[in-house]
């Protein structure tokens, strides 16, 4: 859906569809049936936006087959949808079994993620609405915090000046200008805002006219940043959010209780990770400290000393109840969340 802003820009509210899992284009096409247009009718709009998922087999039919590609430009014109942005973080099995560190492969070290990113730019150019000259990607916070040393976070900014100068040239070829967004969340090599602040703003970074960062409110709240605090410094520090995700973590004021760790537990599930973080007792400082304990059931179990906020992905969704994007479970009251922007 399109909305407009005082400031008279344009802003476009999207449904992920990277919950639905398909591997290749007949499952995505799919998706759109089942899933988009549903969405689009419930809403009693005649159009509406969609951020779509294009895992790996898919990216390369569409990059390789241009009719392959003019058959999704038609279904989504079909059924009153039009992609505005793309899903750039998980590289193909998200609706696995097991998904957990496997999400973050392959990283920004590694040439296969600058290649299927580059494909996700140009198929993205392609599918924009006539009318629209702008898209975002977002994809990971360069790699998992371990292992990652100097070579590797060079390697990972070599690869995003190499995509900033391949988004150049797509931009001079078919006028549509595409940035992407990296994504801080817990437990990666960028967890914060301040470190994406750090990693793109370093000598040697990519081109901030690219290369900016996508918002997650969920990774926010877990994180227990404040999101008006968090995009002051992001603008103050003159990096671009391209893209901000609407998601939300579950959040319990005193962990320790059994009642609270009960209601936790219903959330445990082996497929995702869960990033837990925890807010313990501090003086002088006013950097949060964290923990984080993985049960066997490979949920996260918070330990006790503060309030804890966690990182909820989503399931295998109900087709009677999609969830809306990624990270999906309803917060609690007194979630350490701030508004979304």
């Amino acid at each position: 859906m399109r909305f407009r802003h005082p400031d008279g820009s344009t802003v476009h509210l999207a449904y992920c569809t990277n919950v639905h899992p398909a591997e290749d284009l007949d499952g995505v096409v799919e998706q759109l049936r089942l899933y988009c247009e549903p969405v689009r009718r419930r809403l009693g709009r005649d159009r509406l936006g969609i951020g779509l998922w294009l895992a790996r087999d898919a990216a390369r039919t569409l990059s390789a087959d241009p009719a392959e590609l003019r058959k999704l430009r038609t279904a989504l014109d079909t059924r009153g949808l039009e992609v505005v942005t793309l899903n750039g973080f998980p590289y193909e099995g998200f609706g696995a079994q097991e998904v957990k560190y496997r999400v973050y492969k392959p990283d920004w070290t590694d040439p296969e993620r600058l290649e299927h990113t580059t494909h996700l730019a140009r198929l993205l150019a392609a599918l924009l609405p006539d009318d629209i000259a702008d898209g975002s990607v977002s994809t990971l916070p360069l790699a998992w915090r371990t292992p990652f040393d100097t070579e590797r976070a060079r390697a990972a900014r070599r690869h995003l000046t190499t995509l900033a100068q391949r988004l150049d040239a797509i931009q001079e070829l078919t006028g549509r200008s595409i940035r992407i967004g990296l994504e801080p969340e817990p437990g990666c090599t960028v967890e914060t805002t301040g470190q994406a602040i750090e990693a793109l703003t370093a000598p040697g970074g990519p081109p901030l006219d690219r290369i900016g960062v996508c918002l997650d409110t969920c990774h926010l709240a877990t994180q227990f940043e404040d999101p008006h605090t968090a995009t002051g410094a992001l603008t103050a520090a003159g990096v671009p959010v391209v893209k901000a995700q609407l998601s939300a973590a579950l959040h319990a004021e005193d962990p320790a209780q059994p009642g609270v760790r009960e209601a936790l537990a219903a959330f445990a599930e082996p497929r995702f990770l869960h990033q837990t973080r925890t807010r313990a007792p501090r003086a002088a400082s006013t950097a949060p400290t964290t923990s984080t304990r993985r049960s066997r059931a490979g949920s996260v179990t918070p330990g006790p000393g503060g309030p804890t906020s966690t990182c909820r992905c989503t399931p295998r969704p109900s087709p009677r109840s999609p969830p809306p994007s990624r990270c999906w479970p309803t917060p609690s009251p007194g979630s350490s969340a701030g508004p979304p922007r």
